[in-house]
């Protein structure tokens, strides 16, 4: 991958989708580098044909967070259209309709972690650190973490690894929830792609409803959120040609042909 690349995109079979950070040494978030995931976040979503997306980072980390030397140099009245700038990045992500997937290596830290976060799943190679150490450096967490943390891993446990700024091992992040797998060190990406792939091979309008039914339910009442299910389940899921595909291969005992329509 050329150097001047920050974010490269790959394309494999079915479907599936990689986003590569390439920022040596450590995958730190520069201005250029969210830029660039903006742009490829854009051409994921513009593109009918993607049904799972995998981001990982070049060598040998996913991304160390914020690019501290560039923001010695910030003149800090920018920095609120930097952070908001990062944040709509990370959302825009994480709304893909499609799951996206962390294939975490290395170290996960701060802006990093938040990237995972705005991710779907997450796999970790069991060498993997993870953390939120923004309040080493006087600052918080700005792109999502201090919400999407505590309703991942519960408000507590968010806080105590906020509040301490201290990194845990994939080990932890796998027992409090943060991550949904560990692997073998070097396995992250091969694993993530795996997964993607298993689920590229599913009913692409289903899966696209039950993100979505599930997204927009953790906003909501249970209630709600169970009526938003039936109208998903009602208007997207029902119609579906997949739906007679998949009942067909069921009876016929044979792998179904999806067609996302």
């Amino acid at each position: 991958m050329s150097e001047d690349v920050l974010v490269g995109r790959k394309s494999e079979e079915g479907g599936v989708e990689i986003l590569i950070l390439n920022h040596p040494p450590v995958n730190a978030l520069s201005t250029r580098l969210i830029s660039d995931l903006d742009r490829r976040v854009g051409e994921l979503a513009s593109d009918p044909n993607v049904r799972a997306v995998v981001v990982t980072g070049e060598g040998q980390y996913f991304s160390a967070g914020a690019d501290v030397k560039e923001m010695a140099t910030l003149d800090l009245s920018n920095a609120p259209e930097v952070a908001r700038r990062g944040l709509a990045v990370y959302g825009r992500l994480a709304g893909l309709p499609v799951p996206v997937i962390a294939a975490i290596n290395g170290l996960a830290l701060g802006g990093g972690l938040e990237l995972a976060l705005a991710c779907d799943l997450r796999l970790a190679g069991e060498s993997a650190k993870l953390g939120a150490p923004e309040v080493t450096l006087g600052l918080i967490p700005a792109y999502g973490g201090t919400q999407r943390l505590p309703r991942l891993v519960g408000v507590a446990k968010a806080k105590e690894l906020i509040f301490t700024g201290g990194m845990i091992s994939a080990a932890e992040a796998l027992k409090i929830g943060l991550v949904n797998k560990t692997v073998p060190a070097g396995q992250e990406l091969r694993a993530a792609r795996d997964l993607a792939h298993t689920i590229s091979q599913r009913a692409p309008k289903a899966v696209r409803a039950a993100k979505r039914a599930i997204g927009e339910g953790m906003e909501r009442p249970l209630g709600q959120g169970i009526e938003n299910e039936t109208l998903l389940f009602e208007t997207e899921v029902l119609n579906s040609d997949d739906l007679g595909e998949g009942i067909a291969a069921f009876v016929e005992r044979r792998p179904p042909k999806f067609a996302g329509k």
